[in-house]
């Protein structure tokens, strides 16, 4: 499902990982933001990819990264000038029905023992409206987590199905995994992944937001 990154198709780290082209953003059930979006001293952000506008300075996006490894999981958006909306959660205890691919082939052999799905919708305050899925994945040991991060994470392999942002309204968001970033943690893998869901949100926002959410310690 990933889109290759360098030559081998592999899919490259975040901090490498060359530009992708601006992927058009859905056209159906945006969400309406109250509040005049992210305020209280949130980082600027503009309106899209063609001005210049959408990113952060590195000492908000690192404080960012710091709250999100705290679980501080709307502050840590708050840096990157992203407010949460709406949000939704689905615990299960089988990976492999909630997979496809190569990824469901991994499962079927090395059965997960917790799956954490969420979806949370954010805006900007300026129109935009971004989608955020994240997994948490346990499995039974660190070495099961090395080999599922290698299929998850290399091009055409298939995924854990994100939950649909239609549980959000916004049932016109597909995760492609243009914007994508994992995180081994022992026997834990986190996968986040970002849409745009209305308005002209840039690469910048989209892969801060993913990266970002990479950090979120399980709920």
């Amino acid at each position: 499902m990933k889109p290759p990154r360098d030559e081998k198709g592999r899919f490259a780290p975040y901090k490498t990982k060359a530009r992708a082209t601006v992927a058009a953003a859905a056209t159906a059930g945006v969400v309406a933001f109250g509040g005049g979006g992210a305020g209280g001293g949130a980082a600027s952000v503009g309106s899209g990819a063609e001005s210049g506008a959408g990113s952060v300075n590195a000492v908000a996006r690192s404080v960012g990264k710091d709250l999100a490894r705290k679980g501080l999981r709307r502050e840590a958006l708050k840096k990157l000038g992203f407010k949460i909306a709406k949000e939704a959660v689905k615990t299960e205890l089988r990976c492999a029905t909630a997979s496809f691919g190569r990824v469901r082939q991994f499962f079927l052999a090395h059965p997960c023992r917790k799956l954490d799905r969420q979806v949370i919708a954010v805006g900007d305050g300026a129109g935009n409206t971004v989608a955020v899925s994240i997994v948490w994945v346990r499995m039974r040991s660190g070495d099961q987590v090395t080999g599922l991060k290698d299929v998850i994470d290399e091009h055409g392999s298939g995924d854990i199905s994100p939950l649909g942002g239609a549980v959000l309204g916004l049932a016109g968001v597909k995760f492609t995994g243009e914007h994508y970033d994992s995180r081994a943690d022992g026997s834990l893998l986190v996968i986040a992944e970002t849409e745009a869901a209305g308005g002209h949100s840039s690469d910048r926002q989209l892969d801060d937001a993913a990266h970002v959410a990479s950090l979120f310690p399980p709920l």
